[in-house]
């Protein structure tokens, strides 16, 4: 017997795992956390988000408890609806096609707001979305889509504030060290795990295993295999180390597959973004102002509503519907009336964009077919009613007679010059994974849970299908890390 000097052991290095590790310490667990990237890489993928967290709220007074320090001005300035339980619920739940594991849903819905004070309580601190989740109008800004805040400094300040908590609580964290198999016992039950180090081949024992590796979006086998075809030609938006790890090896032990194991997170990406996430560009090769604009193919042809809903609830299905595209490309297109309102991802050095003073020159400069371009864009205008234009609210000022209409936020584009961008599809992270109890405990496939093992945030299958709300994976990985967590160390002390 190798003696243990861990209680809980948690792979992984994300935003879920961090959660879990912090919740399995304060529950009195010797917790280790293992990462096989190196250091310079920690945080997996929630380093690539803008960090933003949809939770519940039913007032704007529990907003302005959850910042702390925000100012009687800048509350003044700040228009925020409530947010509901029954309307995060109901989000979710729209948005999966009803796909959505009830139970697992509610449970995010109704911990969420707890969670986001429980990380506050840990060092992580959070501040109004306005760059990306309001517009100002008549000098007040409109907060729209569910989300309010984020934490400072985005993904890679929630990552950096999660580490040190972690150090502070006495948490170990090793790089560099890839678990390769979890190790059971003959009755079944998880004691550990194998790893791999520079050093080679070591056991580590413990009372119960967290997983928290993330998805296989960085896996180019496991996409094709399971997402299909053009899949292995996606950018990986964020890390390159989520590689299904965490769900083969549980699959191996006998945990059952669960979840839209074809489906996944995906985004409009800038077309010469890199193969795999930069860190120094984060997030903003994204292109998600694509509501006040048009999308077009090389042919220059519409083929999404992109005024169906906020974008919050539309760009991760648009974001597949861009690599079913002639050459996995399209062209997001705006005139000078909306130019002010595009997200400051933008505004990077590192965008492929072309402007032009006429519709044929911007077509020849983005290499779309000038005379499907030109009349597409001729058509739209024509078919765009009066009425209102109002971002921060579904306006209703749509298009009649054109397919797809444009439902929302339709505008002629007839003032030059001309912008567009080209744009690809990122995969972010995939929705299949491994099923868990209420206690985010991992059940085998004769349902029973495995004695030992727990899971949390992207690999966990059942709770996406087909699309997402924003700032819902974020959220859920919190609740679920902060549960598994709190039962696995429970548990290894028993």
């Amino acid at each position: 017997m190798i003696e243990r000097s861990h209680d809980v052991v948690v792979v992984g290095g994300g935003n879920a795992a961090m959660c879990a590790a912090l919740s399995a310490a304060e529950t009195g667990a010797r917790t280790l956390v293992l990462e096989k990237a190196p250091e310079a890489w920690r945080g997996g993928n929630g380093f690539f988000t803008a960090g933003g967290f949809r939770f519940a709220f039913k007032s704007f007074d529990e907003i302005r408890e959850i910042v702390g320090d925000m100012s009687d001005e800048e509350a003044a300035s700040m228009v925020v609806n409530p947010y509901t339980e029954d309307d995060f619920y109901d989000d979710l739940m729209r948005v999966t096609e009803d796909l959505a594991d009830p139970d697992l849903a509610l449970l995010v819905v109704r911990e969420s707001q707890a969670t986001v004070r429980w990380m506050k309580a840990r060092g992580i601190r959070w501040i109004p979305m306005f760059g990306r989740q309001a517009y100002k109008i008549d000098g007040k800004f409109h907060f729209w889509g569910g989300i309010v805040l984020e934490a400072v400094g985005g993904g890679p300040g929630l990552i950096e504030m999660a580490y040190e908590s972690a150090a502070k609580a006495g948490i170990e964290v090793r790089f560099d060290t890839k678990v390769m198999r979890i190790v059971t016992d003959d009755h079944g039950r998880v004691t550990g795990v194998s790893v791999r180090t520079a050093k080679g081949l070591e056991t580590i024992p413990a009372g119960a295993v967290v997983l928290a590796s993330g998805g296989f979006e960085a896996n180019v086998e496991m996409r094709t295999r399971y997402l299909g075809p053009n899949w292995d030609m996606a950018r990986v938006r964020g890390t390159p180390y989520n590689t299904g790890d965490g769900i083969r090896m549980a699959l191996e032990i006998g945990a059952q597959p669960w979840g839209h194991w074809s489906g996944c997170h995906s985004v409009q990406w800038d077309l010469n973004a890199p193969w795999h996430g930069d860190r120094k560009v984060g997030d903003n090769f994204q292109k998600h102002s694509y509501p006040v604009g048009i999308i077009v193919n090389i042919h220059g042809r519409r083929f999404v509503d992109e005024g169906a809903d906020f974008r919050n609830y539309t760009y991760v299905k648009y974001g597949k519907e861009v690599i079913q595209q002639p050459r996995r490309a399209a062209f997001q297109i705006f005139d000078q009336k909306v130019v002010h309102l595009l997200r400051e991802e933008y505004r990077i050095r590192e965008v492929t964009k072309a402007e032009a003073g006429t519709l044929e020159e911007l077509a020849r400069k983005l290499e779309i077919d000038v005379d499907g371009f030109v009349r597409t864009v001729r058509e739209y205008n024509a078919a765009v009613q009066p009425g209102a234009f109002n971002p921060a609210v579904k306006d209703g000022k749509g298009t009649t007679g054109l397919t797809p209409p444009k439902s929302n936020w339709a505008q002629p584009i007839d003032t030059p010059p001309y912008l567009g961008y080209a744009v690809t599809t990122g995969i972010s992270f995939t929705f299949g994974g491994l099923r868990i109890t209420s206690e985010a405990q991992v059940i085998d496939c004769e349902l029973h849970p495995i004695p030992g093992l727990y899971a949390c945030g992207e690999l966990v299958g059942g709770l996406f299908y087909n699309n997402y709300p924003g700032g819902a994976g974020l959220m859920a990985g919190s609740v679920l890390g902060r549960l598994a967590g709190r039962s696995a160390a429970t548990v290894s002390r028993a």
